[in-house]
């Protein structure tokens, strides 16, 4: 995620990311300069790192071709783009090589530590390798120098040093995603920046993460006879539980003879009252609640807000807010159980376009959470 400088209408970083069978390679590429040069430059070091490591080049191979193929500013004998490429195969290990960018950081059990490398000439050009071995929870966190940068004459005299860049992110709770980490530091600069950054500015994080599942029911099947199905499927799965829709959540609370209870205390504004069935994580309204989902999701992955800035008032009362909660920072696969039944509640008021919404909108949600890297799964019924 990126801050433009103030003024330009293209940002002179880059960030690339690639999965492949035998891992992912992550490049931030920062272009010397800003603009529309800085930009074409950047994007460059970021396609020739990824392409080369997709097709099993060697670090050394990717390295040397980008240095031997950017031009040198003559003025300041500088490459035009400097790099941090990141390097993570599935057994965990991790490579990381640096060249003229600032340092990389581990976030692990809530300590941040700046990666130690050594120093290796390749085409003559000073480059800082690291290798080392990932855990669970770890998280990776590059930036460019606009970071830095950040408050450089404004809020602050000499810029957000490395070290207090670092004891921000050690005060980021490690429960979250990467993208929302990312977003508060990137939330931050800006900011310190007074809203019109002095250099571009990118922040990139990567998190070790297991498998965690979130499983989502909405609507009512289209054969009455399948609602026991269906509740079985949201019961049996691993992780956590939502169910979207009151007539939705009827039908659980039949299914598993069970009580189904509504928070009318907290009804405020536009947002519907949650609800609460024994075993089942969320429970909220349907229609609406799913749409302010989609609104959120639909900026999210562009935009330099969290979650927490969006929403800031009644927010564990929220509908929308808790699903997206769990969605961004809690699970890495969801699977949505999707009704195909039309509420008959909207039959009367010829509302049968509701069904094509309802698909329509659970189908955006899917591509949007896909963007974010998640695994999503839609099952009909």
């Amino acid at each position: 995620m990126s801050l433009k400088k103030y003024k330009e209408e293209l940002c002179g970083d880059k960030v690339e990311i690639e999965k492949f069978d035998q891992g992912c390679i992550v490049v931030l590429s920062d272009g010397l300069g800003s603009g529309v040069k800085a930009n074409i430059l950047a994007t460059l070091t970021s396609k020739i790192a990824v392409t080369m490591m997709k097709n099993g080049l060697s670090i050394e191979e990717v390295v040397d071709t980008i240095i031997n193929t950017l031009p040198t500013c003559k003025v300041r004998e500088l490459a035009y783009s400097t790099f941090t490429i990141i390097y993570i195969s599935n057994t965990g290990e991790c490579y990381i090589a640096r060249f003229d960018n600032p340092e990389v950081l581990i976030k692990r059990n809530g300590n941040i530590d700046i990666i130690e490398g050594e120093e290796v000439i390749i085409s003559g050009r000073r480059v800082i390798e690291s290798k080392f071995n990932l855990k669970k929870d770890d998280i990776i966190v590059s930036f460019s120098d606009g970071v830095l940068n950040a408050g450089n004459g404004k809020n602050l005299n000499l810029g957000w040093n490395l070290n207090s860049v670092s004891e921000y992110i050690k005060t980021i709770p490690s429960d979250i995603s990467s993208i929302s980490l990312i977003k508060k530091v990137i939330g931050t600069c800006d900011n310190l920046y007074m809203k019109k950054p002095g250099d571009d500015t990118t922040v990139l994080a990567v998190k070790i993460m297991e498998k965690k599942h979130v499983t989502l029911l909405t609507g009512p099947p289209l054969d009455p006879k399948d609602d026991k199905i269906v509740v079985q499927n949201l019961i049996k799965s691993t992780g956590k539980k939502i169910v979207c829709g009151g007539t939705t959540a009827e039908i659980v609370e039949r299914e598993m003879d069970t009580e189904f209870e509504m928070d009318m205390k907290n009804i405020t504004g536009d947002i519907p009252p949650i609800g609460y069935i024994k075993n089942i994580d969320l429970v909220t309204e349907g229609m609406i609640t799913l749409k302010k989902v989609l609104k959120v999701l639909d900026e999210y992955k562009n935009n330099k807000y969290h979650i927490d800035d969006i929403f800031k008032h009644n927010k564990e009362q929220n509908g929308a807010y808790r699903i997206l909660k769990i969605l961004i920072d809690e699970c890495t696969h969801i699977d949505f159980l999707l009704g195909r039944s039309v509420n008959s509640a909207y039959e009367n008021f010829d509302f049968q376009e509701n069904l094509a919404t309802k698909v329509e909108i659970v189908e955006k949600i899917k591509d949007k959470l896909i963007e974010l890297g998640k695994v999503v799964n839609v099952f009909y019924y």
